[in-house]
């Protein structure tokens, strides 16, 4: 099968031929028809995040089809059109696994990390960490669902009932969350780079009522904020814009380092905490969610082959909402 392979941090992927995964206990294998990129993608490739499986195929963004099953594996019929994410399989018997808090499991393997992901025409993946993907989205649709939204919802939930939510980076992520926080009737400020006009637009356009550069003053105190992209500078800039009792949530995996600042921005009870992962309940609350929203994803599509470029426009910004490589199947 033909793959996007990393052979060490920092090097670009390298196009090959290998094998076609078998599928062991309890996992199936699936064709992929889609992958959506990811920053965390970018943060493993870049060596931002240590000690990946090597060589590796990343990508946790997964829809494809169920081509077979290994042993004991019966959750899915052959045929069936399955999400795989970035959580990929936990121990089921740790202290956070026993506590509804499986994204925590320090045995935790991740697909696209220390499992190889869906940079790729074929992978496998452990049954029990796999969606059935809701009707009404077509592969490149549901692609971004498995991460971005994953993520956007869990850390929208971490802010209670925060009607002024503050999105910091405009990215993949925020552009799905700004849909549900809207569909729950919250208001949203989006904050972007500097002079990306481009992305405040969109943002307004997902029903933003307002949108402006991240580090500039807020129109009016939030009751939360977002920050989805990975500069530890905003984190100062977001616990300022937040009223007292107010959250800030950091939701991505890697960030740069996050600046000194006065205690006086944390006093009156804000809340800084972050993000970690996801939990199966999640994957499953939000998969029934997005069509009631209706959740809608605005991607650009890549071939396989160009999954350097993909990432490259990813980390110079140049994404409107998700990227997503489409995958010719194994079998066409």
């Amino acid at each position: 099968m033909n793959a996007m392979v990393l052979a060490a941090p920092g090097e670009p992927l390298r196009e090959s031929e290998l094998p076609v995964p078998e599928p062991g206990p309890g996992q199936v294998a699936v064709a992929v028809d889609a992958c959506g990129v990811c920053r965390t993608d970018l943060h493993v490739v870049d060596g931002e995040l240590s000690d990946p499986k090597l060589p590796l195929v990343p990508g946790h963004q997964i829809v494809g089809r169920v081509v077979a099953a290994g042993p004991g594996a019966a959750r899915f019929a052959a045929g069936a059109r399955v999400g795989i994410p970035w959580l990929g399989w936990t121990c089921g018997e740790c202290r956070y696994c026993l506590s509804a808090r499986e994204n925590l499991c320090d045995r935790a393997r991740f697909t696209g990390y220390q499992l190889d992901g869906g940079y790729a025409e074929a992978v496998v993946a452990d049954e029990r960490f796999c969606f059935p993907i809701p009707d009404g989205y077509d592969d490149l649709q549901a692609a971004p669902l498995l991460c971005a939204g994953l993520i956007g919802f869990r850390a929208l939930r971490l802010t209670g009932d925060a009607e002024r939510v503050g999105l910091y980076g405009f990215g993949a992520s925020a552009h799905i969350v700004a849909q549900v926080a809207r569909h729950q009737g919250r208001r949203v400020f989006a904050f972007t780079r500097a002079g990306d006009e481009a992305a405040q637009a969109f943002a307004r356009e997902l029903g933003a009522e307002w949108a402006g550069d991240a580090l500039e003053p807020v129109p009016e105190e939030l009751d939360a904020a977002l920050i989805f992209a990975p500069a530890g500078e905003l984190v100062p800039a977001a616990l300022a814009a937040v009223a007292k009792g107010g959250t800030v949530v950091c939701a991505g995996i890697h960030m740069s380092d996050v600046p000194s600042f006065p205690y006086d921005l944390l006093w009156g009870e804000r809340v800084l905490r972050s993000v970690a992962n996801l939990t199966r309940r999640d994957g499953e609350e939000f998969m029934e969610l997005a069509p009631r929203v209706p959740v809608r994803t605005e991607v650009e599509a890549f071939p396989l082959a160009a999954a350097n470029d993909a990432l490259g426009r990813l980390r110079s910004g140049e994404i409107r909402g998700a990227a997503v490589l489409q995958i010719v199947p194994i079998d066409d």
